[in-house]
């Protein structure tokens, strides 16, 4: 039976919500708009429109696929991120709001090389490269997929040409010296994972846990930044949410400065932040 779009997201609607999902208002109008290939704000316009069979169809698959707990940003295959659109896919972390206070950070003060570590989508580089147009950037990852995934977005945001990828176990294949450094880590400790909501199982695990205390990426990253950071250049980690003193204590324990700790908008540990010496004896 063919029914109209208000119609269809009202139905839609009621299945997410007893599906257990938060949101299913929103999600469903982004997913209709997302079949309809509108923009999300045209959807008042076109409710009374009688949605075809072949829309119909697809909008309900979407809805199922939403159901099973999947990402809305997997189901459009791309999720926005300060002030750009990216591509995801199950091969890379989704970029969220919380890790944009680190962006914002980040282009406080001028640089004009960068580096990010595990570089996933790419989110964090290219925002940041977009913003500073002079600098260049490099980001690293040990997945292919993900290198892949991070090129992608650097062509179509038009970056291609001021940015490079590398496959690489954090500091392994880096070489250079750079004016920043930034990474989004996994954070996870494996006694948490379990807690995770559903959503998290179609990202890659490599991206959520080190399988361990959820520290063990920043152990490698703050022992070996010094050597791959100019005088006073900067490092910028993100975080969850209880890893602020440790990781600002092996910040200091490698002789970095001004160590600090920024919360997101919700006020919690997000960011810690230093800056390498005047001279650095490891070069």
């Amino acid at each position: 039976m063919q029914v109209t779009v208000q119609q269809a997201l009202v139905l839609a609607a009621r299945r997410l919500t007893e599906a257990g999902l938060d949101g299913a208002a929103r999600d469903a109008r982004l997913l209709m708009a997302h079949v309809l290939q509108i923009d999300a704000s045209r959807i008042t316009l076109v409710a009374p429109e009688a949605l075809d069979t072949g829309a119909q169809t697809a909008f309900d698959t979407c809805i199922t696929r939403r159901c099973a707990r999947e990402p809305v940003s997997h189901i459009l295959g791309r999720r926005s991120f300060y002030g750009h659109d990216f591509t995801v896919t199950p091969d890379v972390l989704d970029p969220r709001p919380e890790t944009e206070v680190l962006i914002a950070e980040a282009l406080k003060k001028p640089f004009s090389s960068v580096l990010d570590l595990g570089v996933g989508s790419g989110a964090i580089v290219l925002s940041l490269l977009a913003e500073q147009p002079l600098a260049k950037g490099q980001g690293s990852d040990l997945s292919a997929k993900a290198l892949a995934v991070a090129q992608s977005n650097a062509d179509q945001l038009g970056l291609s040409s001021r940015v490079r990828f590398s496959q690489s176990d954090w500091f392994e294949n880096i070489t250079g010296l750079f004016d920043l450094i930034v990474s989004n880590p996994p954070y996870i400790a494996l006694d948490e994972m379990p807690d995770l909501s559903p959503e998290l199982s179609f990202e890659p695990r490599m991206a959520l846990t080190d399988e361990a205390d959820g520290l063990q990426a920043y152990r490698i990253i703050t022992a070996g930044a010094l050597a791959h950071l100019r005088p006073r250049g900067r490092i910028l980690l993100e975080i969850g949410p209880t890893q602020g003193s440790a990781v600002a204590d092996m910040l200091l324990a490698q002789g970095f400065k001004a160590v600090r700790i920024v919360p997101d908008l919700d006020g919690r540990d997000r960011i810690v932040c230093a800056v390498a010496p005047h001279s650095n004896s490891i070069l």
